[in-house]
């Protein structure tokens, strides 16, 4: 037993050492276990990688020698896809590594990639800083391309950055490395890279910006065309000097950073102006291609619409030029068959474009242009609006966000701005209340300001920036154009051509879509946007027709046939400037403007001279951007429909009583020569009536009878009382349809006439008035009875009774009157009669003197007289028995 129990320990210690080890080789077996699953997976994803990575290089191009070596010109096409030019090829000078100077290799490698010379095709450490960028801020925000990557992407992929493209890059970069040493690629890169000014490739900059040969650059300009590159166009030190300088210096800091050049070298080079030896104006390339200003739009948007060398990347461009409105624009401002200019100095930007879409179709890069591709004054100009920017900043917000009708009225009054500066209107005259209608169309500052004032700046600000004018602030200058920083044509036609299109705006743009060299269409022209209710675009257009009407400001512009809305715009010198650059006229102006559009097309015209400080000089010569646009509208709008402006369904006709300030609707009895037609926004109409020229109801029931007993004439009437109204009756007559009389004014219902003229016709007038209101008369007439006339026979014969004079009798204010008939005579006496006398408003008194016969006696008769306002008497005579 003993034995056996022995036995039995001893296999338990036999197996709990055994358990033992086997629980010391555990941790040892996971770790191999994980450390094989990590290879595993490794390898797995080195396969995928791998797998992936062939996947996406598996459509790559191939390496094309030609392409290397040649760049690809890019095709412009017009509106109707016909060939306007080609950009590219056609300006370069070809360099070879050898004759590349070292202080322009050495700009170009500090600035694009100082570790040229280390890698092979790809920089891994400035691969690995781009991805961290990309990562935090979204792909594509940092690029890492080598100049090999650089030189693939501009010869044969393309600049889109996708990952599929960045892989395809980094593999034909390193089959670029195998075959082509790092001499021969930085041969390629200097001869294809862009510069502006049409230069391709580095010693056609050296001559265009300073020239001279490539061999003679100095250090700083080097640096300025090493900078160059980046943004060619922006960093062009001919038309932006200030980026220029900041961009060379920056290159110059890299060249000192990567050893380069010396701290001091750095600092003199620094020290040296970017302008002073540049290329004389005079001796740049002369512009012998109508289409260049219109190019200039192209380059611009093929820029900002991706990262595109137009020169150099093969690429095919559909834009939206109508190439015979832009040979007429390049017409009428390059000769004086069109229009007439005051001389060769004097320059004008034109902008032309579709009003519903916004395309551009043509535009006016100046006059007389001595460089290709030099200033263009549609599109680079920056200066004051004037009062063009009126129904941007002003009425259009007022209409938009106040509901204000075309009617409003405002007064032309001497104001002052919120901050207590005074102002004034172009003539220095003030025309009281008038329609914000004909304060648009007379150009009246003080009404703009005043209405500025009312909308708000903020809001103000928020619709100009809806329409494409880029406000970084605003103040209440600004309603009458006095902006602190300026607008180009090309930016107002934009936001003119809104009121046009019922309150759409679609961004100008010259650009359809492009067409890359693989097939790839972009398609690049702006979403349209709703920028104002529709209501508020038709009712600035139909006030701004009215400026081309007199007694407007536009008149010159009008083109008879065709329905065609617009505004002029000027500036002014200060009081400072007119003394510091000795301006002779206070009504000189340094800028002459004029917008305008149909429901096809909209133009904007800026004229002027480069310089403010010289004048556009009173007369002929500030209209003539009027003139340049009524010629090219017309031009553009022969044989083809031109619709009127539609009323909408939200805007309402209202009709205005003249001079009600606030505004009244025109009452039934407003003269029609004080009635206005104007617009509202429905559901916003007035609702006041003017009363200044109502009329009351006439009196009713008119009666006049002859009461004989009292020899008067009793006139009554009947007539309602109208509550919280006096109301008197003016009573006038005639006689036998002579002059009419004012017999009384009164609050009474009847009058009472004595002593009417017998056998006299009466006609009386009856109106009832209350203040300004009046009535139809009402009317009654009557005939007064004609007594016998009394004759009797004398002792020695007859004698008739005389019939003194009389006047038309009244019973008024004027005064009153009477006539009596003389007495009779009989037979052997004397008979002696007397006149009747009267007195009257206005009355006639006449009397004829009694006759008479009889046996050996005589009879006389004494003349009537008769007396009264404005009445005469006069006397018969005598007869003899």
């Amino acid at each position: 037993m003993a034995d056996q129990y022995q036995s039995r320990e001893e296999r338990r210690k036999q197996q709990t050492a055994k358990s033992v080890q086997k629980s010391k080789k555990k941790p040892g077996g996971l770790v191999k276990k994980i450390l094989l699953t990590i290879v595993a997976l490794g390898v797995v994803g080195m396969l995928a990688g791998v797998a992936t990575f062939a996947y996406l290089i598996k459509d790559a191009p191939k390496l094309n020698p030609k392409l290397l070596k040649d760049p690809i010109a890019s095709k412009i096409l017009d509106k109707d896809g016909q060939l306007i030019t080609e950009v590219g090829a056609q300006n370069r000078d070809y360099v070879a590594y050898k004759d590349i100077p070292k202080v322009v290799e050495d700009a170009f490698l500090a600035t694009e990639d100082y570790r040229f010379y280390q890698h092979h095709g790809i920089d891994f450490i400035r691969l690995g800083g781009a991805l961290l960028a990309n990562v935090q801020h979204g792909f594509g925000s940092e690029g890492a391309s080598t100049i090999t990557e650089q030189v693939v992407k501009n010869s044969i992929l393309g600049p889109q950055k996708t990952v599929k493209r960045k892989i395809e890059e980094a593999w034909l970069a390193y089959q670029l490395e195998q075959k082509y040493t790092k001499h021969q690629i930085l041969e390629m890169y200097l001869n294809k890279i862009y510069f502006s000014e049409n230069a391709n490739g580095v010693a056609t900059a050296a001559k265009a910006y300073y020239g001279k040969d490539l061999k003679n650059l100095t250090l700083p300009e080097a640096a300025m065309l090493a900078g160059l590159p980046q943004s060619p166009n922006n960093y062009n030190p001919f038309n932006h000097a200030d980026l220029a300088i900041n961009r060379r210096n920056i290159v110059l800091s890299l060249m000192y950073q990567h050893g380069y050049i010396s701290k001091s070298e750095m600092e003199n080079a620094k020290a040296a102006s970017v302008t002073a030896d540049l290329v004389k104006d005079s001796q740049r390339a002369q512009n012998e291609k109508p289409y260049d200003p219109f190019i200039d739009a192209v380059i611009d948007e093929v820029k900002k619409a991706g990262d595109f060398d137009i020169y150099n990347d093969g690429l095919t461009i559909y834009t939206t030029l109508d190439k015979n409105a832009q040979l007429y624009v390049d017409k009428i401002l390059n000769t004086s068959e069109i229009v007439k200019y005051p001389d060769d100095k004097f320059q004008a930007g034109v902008a032309l474009l579709d009003t519903k879409t916004g395309e551009i179709r043509a535009i006016g890069g100046g006059r007389n242009q001595q460089v290709s591709r030099g200033f263009n004054y549609a599109i680079d100009t920056q200066r004051q609006p004037g009062s063009t920017i009126k129904p941007v900043l002003d009425y259009g917000p007022a209409i938009e966000y106040l509901n204000w009708g075309t009617y409003q009225m405002i007064d032309d009054k001497p104001v002052k701005y919120s901050t207590g500066k005074t102002f004034g209107n172009w003539d220095n005259k003030y025309m009281g209340p008038m329609t914000i209608r004909t304060a648009l169309q007379l150009s009246r500052n003080t009404p703009a300001v005043q209405t500025l004032q009312q909308v708000g700046l903020e809001r103000a600000k928020g619709f100009a920036v809806n329409l494409g004018i880029p406000l970084k602030d605003i103040y209440e200058s600004y309603a009458i154009g006095g902006f602190t920083h300026g607008v180009s044509p090309l930016e107002m036609a934009g936001a003119y051509s809104a009121f046009g299109n019922k309150g759409l705006y679609n961004q100008p743009h010259a650009v359809r879509k492009i067409v890359l060299r693989d097939g790839t269409e972009i398609k690049t022209a702006p979403e349209t946007k709703v920028a104002m209710k529709e209501s508020t675009a038709f009712m600035i257009t139909d006030m701004l027709k009215s400026v081309l009407h007199p007694p407007g400001t536009g008149v010159k512009a009008n083109i008879p046939w065709l329905p065609v809305a617009g505004k002029t715009g000027t500036t002014n010198y200060t009081d400072q400037e007119i003394r510091d650059w000795n301006i002779d006229s206070s009504k000189a102006v340094p800028d002459a403007w004029f917008t305008g559009y149909t429901t096809n097309y909209t133009t904007s015209v800026w004229t002027g001279y480069s310089s403010r400080q010289t004048p556009i000089e009173p007369g002929d010569n500030q209209k003539i951007a009027q003139y340049i646009f009524k010629s090219l509208m017309e031009y553009m709008s022969k044989d083809i429909s031109t619709p009127d402006f539609t009323v909408p369904s939200s805007v309402q006709a209202v009709k205005i009583e003249k001079g009600t300030m606030p505004p009244k609707l025109a009452g039934a009895f407003t003269p029609p020569n004080e009635v206005l037609t104007e617009y509202a926004v429905k559901g916003h109409a007035l609702t006041d009536v003017s009363v200044k020229y109502n009329k009351l109801d006439p009196p009713s029931s008119p009666s006049a009878t002859y009461d004989q007993a009292n020899n008067q004439i009793v006139l009554s009437w009947n007539y309602n009382d109208i509550p919280g109204k006096t109301v008197q009756f003016d009573v006038s007559a005639s006689l036998d349809g002579g002059l009419e009389q004012k017999l009384s004014s009164s609050s009474e219902k009847g009058l009472k006439i004595s002593n009417p003229t017998p056998g006299g016709k009466y006609l009386f007038k009856i109106v009832a008035t209350s203040a300004s209101d009046t009535s139809d008369p009402a009317t009654v007439s009557i005939e007064i009875p004609n007594p016998a006339q009394n004759n009797q026979n004398g002792q020695s014969g007859n004698n008739q009774n005389g019939t003194g004079g009389t006047t038309p009798p009244a019973t008024s204010p004027d005064g009153s009157g009477s006539s009596q008939n003389g007495g009779t005579n009989s037979g052997g006496g004397t008979n002696t009669g007397t006149g009747g006398t009267g007195t009257g408003s206005g009355g006639t008194g006449t009397g004829s003197g009694g006759t008479g016969t009889g046996s050996g006696g005589t009879g006389t008769g004494s003349g009537g007289t008769g007396t009264g306002s404005g009445g005469t008497g006069t006397s018969g005579g005598t007869t003899p028995h």
